[in-house]
């Protein structure tokens, strides 16, 4: 974990109620796909959890969802400013697990944290599939972006784009992969439970205090003892959970 501060480059409206941000500073502590970072907002006592969209050399992009006060303000902040970060937070996804064909299924806000995952098993000479999941097409984000480098599948729970229904409708159509990593809300991580038939990753979304492990805030049972979201997660495999 590294804390610093870092200077805002672009902050934009991407679809309904999600922005992009993009930041300027040290990123040396992020060292997995899967991780995330911890926003300090003025005027809000606890920090805020935002998975890591895509990392490059001194340069961080996130993608938010506007939904209270602190994403609110995250929102309304202009390029030139600057943000206090916590980074390199949480396990992040284990790549040597994937084989050739991973499949990645991202729902809504879950769907970030696939981007640099998808990048980088491409460069690992992989051959990752992809599902994103939202409710309708204003709220799709980054299917170019998904589609630039991998297969892609969308799917809108009302048919507006895609496949209607849920990402698990749209998994009917993915003919066989090796392994799979997930992200998204709790309701869509246990459908994915129940639909797969490989062993895979899953990155649950929890509030949390301090982000680190300190406040024991965001604990959750496993089949091997309690485990921290924030330090020992977000991502759990699927032979640990219990629903």
């Amino acid at each position: 974990m590294k804390q610093g501060f870092f200077k805002i480059v672009e902050n934009t409206s991407i679809a309904k109620n999600v922005c992009q941000m993009v930041l300027q500073g040290d990123t040396s502590a992020i060292t997995k796909p899967g991780q995330f970072v911890n926003l300090k907002i003025d005027g809000c006592f606890l920090r805020r959890p935002i998975s890591v969209c895509d990392v490059e050399e001194n340069r961080l992009t996130l993608i938010y969802k506007v939904v209270g006060e602190g994403t609110e303000k995250l929102s309304q902040m202009q390029p030139g400013g600057a943000l206090d970060l916590l980074t390199g937070l949480g396990n992040g996804y284990d790549l040597s697990r994937s084989g050739q064909n991973p499949l990645l299924i991202g729902g809504g806000v879950g769907v970030p944290p696939l981007y640099l995952l998808c990048r980088q098993l491409i460069a690992q000479g992989k051959k990752p599939t992809v599902i994103l999941g939202f409710n309708c097409a204003d709220e799709i984000f980054y299917q170019h972006q998904f589609a630039q480098i991998a297969p892609t599948l969308i799917a809108t729970a009302d048919g507006s784009v895609g496949v209607k229904g849920f990402v698990t409708d749209a998994l009917k159509q993915v003919e066989a992969y090796t392994y799979f990593y997930t992200c998204g809300p709790q309701p869509m991580l246990k459908a994915v439970y129940q639909a797969t038939q490989t062993s895979g990753q899953f990155s649950f979304e929890e509030r949390m205090g301090c982000g680190f492990g300190a406040c024991m805030g965001c604990s959750c049972k496993t089949k091997y003892g309690n485990k921290r979201i924030c330090k020992d997660g977000p991502v759990l495999d699927k032979e640990e959970i219990i629903w």
